[in-house]
């Protein structure tokens, strides 16, 4: 039996233990972190928490082999997105194998099926006494906004011997992806002052305010789509605009006192979002200056939420070949338009790659899984990880 034929079955029962915590961003991710420290224990690998500022959720660094440098980082994000109205056909935190050869689960592809590879490469790795060391690297908070990498890389770029390179195991059907556009989330308030609906010359509706901001939004996100880069190699080519949440209101006949939504920007490499939101920051400091001439309690703001950078593909990218080599994968160059952590880890130094296993089309939706044969993949790409690291080339 191969190695990768002994990984499968052994990635596939720590993917049951993984999904079967509920580590929905909402929530806190220590018993996962817990059952991880645990299972390292059991083969001898060091291990350190990397927690938030109150402790209730961290990020988890392992090394596996020698304090050298020149090692490889496995890293993937332990949270995963809510199931709240999805209509599921199985239980989303129990992994569910059917007749079509995929296993169900929430997080089973985003992304809990590659760090289920990476902990069942780990004790083989521990095994062959590694002439170059394995890093992983588990974070916290990346579904909202990759909030919980930026203290992990930190720590992995201060106090590590400098990895080589960086491979993020988001789904991408076990293929070297090399780029993928940056995110940025903001949160608009307005606040107005209620009153009778038929009194508007006593009160001003936070609601009636805030169309223009979104009208303003909505054309932002068609000027970024008729502006859109021809060669650009993402699809969508150009930068994406979407209001995700608004709420607001108390009655159809009260002057509304609150407003609120949630917008991201998502732009490809080479495009400054800063550039690009500074008019709307403006517009909104504009309507706040007003409605507090009008009533000292009412006005609008406008917060960023969270920050992610683009992941720009690297000439002759020291991670994408060994990515490649690893997967056997000789196919074209490769981006998404999803963010994720790769951006952070690259800003911060690191030649960094994509590849893990699973399809992005499967993930945030309900009967979320991956394919059996995507497992499989990945486990010939962590044999032969652990085949690179035992030589130490």
């Amino acid at each position: 039996m191969s190695s990768a034929e002994i990984l499968t079955p052994r990635a596939l029962d720590i993917l049951a233990q993984l999904v079967a915590f509920d580590t929905t961003s909402r929530n806190s991710n220590l018993a996962l972190i817990e059952w991880v420290e645990r299972y390292l224990d059991g083969h001898g690998v060091a291990h350190r928490r990397v927690p938030n500022g109150d402790g209730s959720k961290s990020n988890l660094i392992a090394t596996i082999g020698p304090a050298v440098e020149g090692g490889v980082v496995l890293s993937g994000h332990t949270d995963v997105v809510p199931v709240d109205g999805q209509a599921w056909t199985s239980d989303p935190f129990v992994l569910t194998a059917r007749d079509d050869g995929r296993l169900y689960g929430r997080g089973t592809c985003d992304m809990k099926g590659f760090l289920a590879l990476a902990l069942a490469a780990a004790p083989d790795l521990a095994a062959v006494g590694p002439r170059k060391p394995v890093h992983l690297a588990f974070s916290y908070d990346e579904e909202i906004g990759c909030l919980g990498a930026p203290d992990m890389i930190a720590t992995i770029a201060r106090e590590l011997p400098r990895p080589a390179l960086v491979v993020v195991g988001e789904p991408t059907m076990m293929e070297a992806v090399s780029g993928h556009k940056g995110i940025s989330t903001f949160t608009v308030t307005v606040t107005g002052k209620e009153a009778h609906s038929s009194q508007t010359h006593l009160g001003v509706s936070a609601i009636m305010e805030a169309i223009p901001l979104l009208a303003a939004l909505q054309a932002l996100a068609g000027r970024l789509e008729a502006e859109a880069d021809p060669d650009s190699p993402f699809l969508p080519r150009h930068a994406t605009l979407t209001v995700g949440l608004l709420n607001g209101g108390t009655a159809g006949n009260i002057l509304a006192r609150e407003c609120g939504f949630q917008f991201d920007l998502r732009c490809p490499p080479g495009q400054d979002r800063r550039a690009i939101i500074t008019p709307f920051l403006e517009q909104v400091q504009a309507l706040d200056g007003r409605l507090k001439a009008r009533f000292p309690e009412a006005g609008a703001t406008v917060v960023q939420r969270s920050g992610s950078p683009q992941l720009s593909p690297e000439p002759d990218g020291v991670a994408e070949a060994f990515a490649r080599r690893l997967a056997g994968d000789n196919g074209p160059a490769r981006v998404v338009p999803y963010a994720a952590e790769a951006g952070q880890f690259q800003e911060a130094g690191f030649s960094t790659v994509i590849c893990g296993p699973g399809s992005i089309d499967q993930a945030h939706q309900a009967d979320e899984y991956v394919d059996r044969a995507q497992m499989e993949r990945g486990a010939v790409f962590m044999a032969r990880l652990i085949d690179w690291a035992a030589r130490g080339e």
